[in-house]
């Protein structure tokens, strides 16, 4: 594999090459180390769109997509979608609502499964992330299945974090799930034509007031009603509002550091065989002196 001439094709933009590399990372094809090491630093800001299950985060990213290639920009969507508990693989369900970008020139739009990864996040999150960015393209948006610790991850990984939410009737603010009202640079109460929504909102606002919040600025609350392009672009304004004053915070050095303690683990690990190890095992078992502290201390 010539991992050199697969870099220069990212970094003319082939889009062909950079499915191709995901796939490599993904699968963890010999070698595809060379490739992620030999990238180079360029710092496309992300946009992350994460919460609960059937809030309408993928209509939100098909309106938000519209604007952007409208206006001629360049946009990489990666889609955490569910595994499916058969073979692992994406259930591409964004797919369906995002497919006529499918063949757009100027979207690429890619689902990875979770992989059974308990944060709700893929395990190769950042690296993929990382090839979008060398591809140079004007803006990357991660969606992510909203379950787990992913709204952590997101906010590690994003430059801005957009919490999308929705009225539900007799679902009060204060039930949220505290890594939301945390993670949020923006919160997005979509589907806000139904009656409750005005309630929610002056709820969801109070809440965020500066005596009872964390944040350190202040936290956008607004209504969209993505099936009907209502609250898009002030949505698009307001995100790149926040990305021109973002900048990296304690939670993305966290997240590399936890991401960096994953990655050496496996490198100490590689000559670890199980099927070995079980062997072994039931040797000592056999002669009747296994202690398993003793056997993992050896080793």
């Amino acid at each position: 594999m010539e991992w050199q001439e697969l870099l220069q094709q990212l970094q003319q933009g082939d889009i062909k090459t950079l499915a191709r590399c995901i796939s490599l990372v993904e699968n963890e094809y010999p070698g595809y180390e060379n490739l992620l090491q030999s990238l180079p630093a360029i710092h496309t800001k992300i946009i992350g769109i994460t919460g609960p299950p059937g809030a309408g985060k993928s209509t939100l990213v098909d309106a938000l997509i519209g604007l952007l290639a409208g206006a001629g920009k360049k946009t990489g969507v990666l889609c955490i979608d569910p595994s499916s508990p058969f073979n692992l693989g994406a259930l591409l369900g964004d797919r369906i609502r995002m497919s006529k970008w499918y063949t757009h020139p100027s979207v690429f739009i890619r689902s990875i499964a979770t992989r059974g990864s308990m944060g709700g996040l893929h395990p190769k999150l950042i690296a993929i992330t990382d090839l979008f960015k060398a591809v140079q393209f004007d803006h990357i948006i991660v969606e992510t299945v909203g379950v787990g610790q992913s709204e952590i991850e997101i906010a590690g990984l994003a430059d801005v974090t957009v919490v999308v939410v929705v009225p539900e009737a007799g679902d009060e603010v204060q039930t949220m799930k505290a890594g939301l009202m945390e993670i949020a640079d923006i919160f997005v109460v979509n589907k806000s034509d139904r009656p409750e929504a005005d309630v929610f909102v002056k709820n969801l606002n109070l809440m965020l007031a500066p005596a009872f919040s964390t944040h350190y600025n202040e936290v956008p609350v607004l209504k969209t009603i993505a099936s009907q392009q209502e609250g898009i672009k002030e949505l698009l304004e307001t995100i790149l509002h926040q990305l021109q004053k973002s900048h990296l915070s304690d939670k993305t050095f966290w997240l590399l550091a936890e991401r960096a303690y994953y990655l050496i683990e496996q490198k100490k690990m590689k000559g670890i065989d199980k099927t070995i190890l079980k062997k072994e095992i039931e040797a000592a078992y056999q002669k009747g002196v296994f202690n398993l502290y003793k056997f993992v201390a050896d080793k």
